[in-house]
């Protein structure tokens, strides 16, 4: 363990934001992995609370508030465990200190599936979210559609399309499949009404409470199909079948919906490729979605 001294160095390019109560406090800070957007690390306080700090001065000064709005909205609106929000500026995101999600626990994953699908059932007007939000270190473009179709299109798939490393990776022919999908989603996707969702909802971003209860972090809330926030969760590191079985006891899926996750899912592929160069995996995967959905 570290002395509080040791511990509060890694803090300091953003201690002079955080609450002089909680950093005379810290005994312990643990680095974590902290993703695209910024630093991050477990403090442990000297009455044994635990937080998580993520930190940047090179994010957006937007980007954090809205992770706090998300998590707030997640909680007060969608009805699911988020973490306690202490303290947010454009700077750092200060939090309560959740726990992993056990692997394969089947009783968890039926309470996240249940929980999920709670969340889709809280129904939207309409299809973006009052304000842009971020994903990753990118904008998530929000702007309100009436149509989920043309949402989807613009926002999620062609946004990233006029990012520099998207234009580099994919070809002429890539750009026209894309397109092609955009034009073809009302007969690829079935209409369906704007439901709330995380918007990442990967399987790292489903943690656990002390006592064992699905919570869950880092969202990029909008309102959208229940369909493409499920993609996130089926396509990457998919959790157990009971977690799909559980949602679907409150909130069935329209036949056919594995076949549709990959093409929701190319939001994601498409998002990883603008951040980031060399990631072949993810640009074979948009070109085998091209070619069986364009």
């Amino acid at each position: 363990m570290s002395t509080r001294d040791d511990a509060s160095k890694p803090l300091r390019p953003v201690g002079a934001s955080l609450p002089s109560g909680v950093l005379a406090d810290v005994v312990d800070a643990e680095p974590l992995g902290g993703g695209a957007a910024n630093d991050v690390w477990r403090l442990t306080l000297a009455g044994g609370t635990r937080l998580v700090l993520k930190a940047s001065t090179g994010v957006a000064p937007d980007l954090y508030i809205r992770e706090a709005e998300g998590l707030r909205a997640l909680r007060a609106q969608g009805g699911l465990l988020t973490p306690r929000v202490v303290e947010v500026s454009p700077a750092h995101l200060l939090i309560e200190a959740l726990e992993p999600a056990p692997t394969d626990d089947p009783g968890f994953w039926e309470s996240a599936g249940r929980a999920v699908a709670g969340l889709h059932s809280v129904r939207g007007d309409r299809f973006g979210w009052p304000t842009d939000g971020w994903l990753g270190l990118l904008p998530q473009e929000n702007a309100w559609a009436d149509d989920g179709h043309a949402f989807f299109a613009v926002r999620r798939i062609l946004r990233y399309v006029r990012e520099p490393r998207v234009r580099s990776a994919l070809g002429p022919g890539d750009l026209v499949g894309l397109e092609s999908i955009c034009d073809r989603l009302p007969t690829l996707i079935p209409a369906a009404p704007a439901v709330l969702n995380h918007g990442d909802l990967y399987r790292g971003n489903i943690v656990s409470t002390a006592g064992g209860e699905p919570a869950f972090i880092d969202p990029a809330v909008c309102w959208m199909w229940a369909e493409a926030d499920l993609s996130m969760t089926y396509c990457v590191d998919r959790p157990p079948e009971r977690f799909f079985a559980a949602y679907q006891e409150i909130r069935p899926l329209e036949d056919g919906w594995q076949d549709r996750m990959p093409l929701l899912h190319l939001r994601e592929l498409l998002s990883v490729v603008a951040h980031f160069d060399g990631v072949p995996d993810c640009v074979a995967r948009i070109r085998e979605t091209v070619r069986r959905f364009s």
